[in-house]
């Protein structure tokens, strides 16, 4: 990553926390809605929704890079976007929504954690986009840890779930980790602005809904204010304007170090379950957020292990391909991302 201001750094900072928030609350959202409506029609309405909210933005502002075209013109570009619209939107969207009609809100945020695990297997195994030094080996462990606590298995019965429902939500957790790795090999070195970016990934999930609809969506509905409320922030903002946030630590951090979001999901998916809907809190929560947030410092590198500080900075280079359609200079316009960022330098 190139050196930007503070105000940049800080910038994506906030923005991932407020990710962390958002997409945290999401699950409790899921649950309230699905008191009226079902679990395709929970998954329809956020891409459609966040797939027409993104796309009033890149209308109003279209956006460029450096006075290029505001949507891409390759057909490749395209296919890419395909790709990564199934696998991080469609199918874990809808698998989550599904999952929480037998889990808890608490449980599947929780079991959201996982995905960077995932995306560490898949960017540094599968599209060798990354290696990781070992000082964010053991932040992953540490956070994986911390999720563990908060799960308390030796009370398991505080956060029960249908094992099918627990699957279903270990399956979006892969989808994710895929999607992260995916979207870093193909994508993220093409100079396409971070609004055209979330834009293109929602809004074609959001066509596939519609294409669809009369499998995932047609059915009766119940609605009240709190269904209707749940619906509209999972989709203009959960949806929406958080994917643009997500775009932008994505590029500045690099696939497992943005991946740590959900070490925060879990933490407010928790909480919320707790103060909204009664569900169990114990010593364990706040035990295991304290190590997810350890398990962050150390994978974004802010905390370090003692010794080897050379070999960790060989170890975090990313591994690029050479390909020649990604630009060296691929930063968005007007509040953009930077493009993709070496890990050593991965810092907010």
């Amino acid at each position: 990553m190139r050196d930007v201001p503070a105000a940049g750094r800080t910038r994506v900072t906030l923005q991932f926390l407020g990710m962390g928030v958002v997409w945290g609350s999401s699950f409790l959202f899921m649950k309230v809605a699905l008191e009226g409506v079902t679990f395709g029609q929970v998954a329809w309405s956020r891409l459609v929704l966040g797939g027409f909210t993104l796309g009033l933005i890149v209308l109003v502002s279209r956006p460029r890079v450096a006075n290029g075209p505001v949507l891409p013109r390759e057909k490749v570009v395209w296919l890419h976007f395909l790709v990564i619209a199934i696998t991080g939107c469609v199918v874990p969207h809808l698998l989550f929504a599904w999952a929480e009609q037998y889990v808890s809100s608490s449980l599947a945020s929780i079991y959201n954690a996982v995905t960077p695990i995932m995306t560490a297997v898949m960017a540094t195994l599968a599209f060798r986009v990354e290696r990781l030094a070992r000082g964010q080996v053991a932040g992953i462990l540490v956070g994986i840890a911390g999720v563990v606590v908060i799960i308390a298995p030796w009370r398991y019965a505080a956060l029960t779930g249908d094992l099918w429902g627990q699957l279903a939500c270990l399956g979006a957790a892969v989808c994710y980790g895929f999607t992260f790795g995916y979207t870093r090999r193909f994508l993220s070195g093409r100079p396409i602005a971070p609004a055209t970016f979330a834009f293109l990934n929602i809004g074609i999930a959001g066509a596939i809904m519609l294409v669809a609809t009369p499998v995932v969506a047609a059915h009766p509905v119940a609605l009240t204010v709190p269904i209707v409320a749940g619906l509209l922030t999972l989709g203009a903002l959960g949806t929406g304007v958080a994917y643009i946030w997500h775009i932008n630590v994505l590029r500045a951090w690099g696939p497992t170090n943005a991946s740590t979001v959900t070490y925060v999901t879990p933490v407010v998916g928790v909480l919320l379950g707790v103060l909204v809907l009664s569900e169990t809190f114990s010593w364990h929560e706040p035990a295991g957020a304290a190590l997810v947030l350890l398990g962050i410092l150390l994978t974004q590198r802010r905390l370090r292990l003692p010794g080897r500080a050379g070999s960790a900075r060989r170890l975090a280079r990313p591994v690029r391909a050479a390909r020649p359609a990604e630009s060296a200079g691929s930063s968005g316009s007007s509040g953009s991302a930077e493009s993709p960022a070496p890990l050593q330098r991965s810092r907010s």
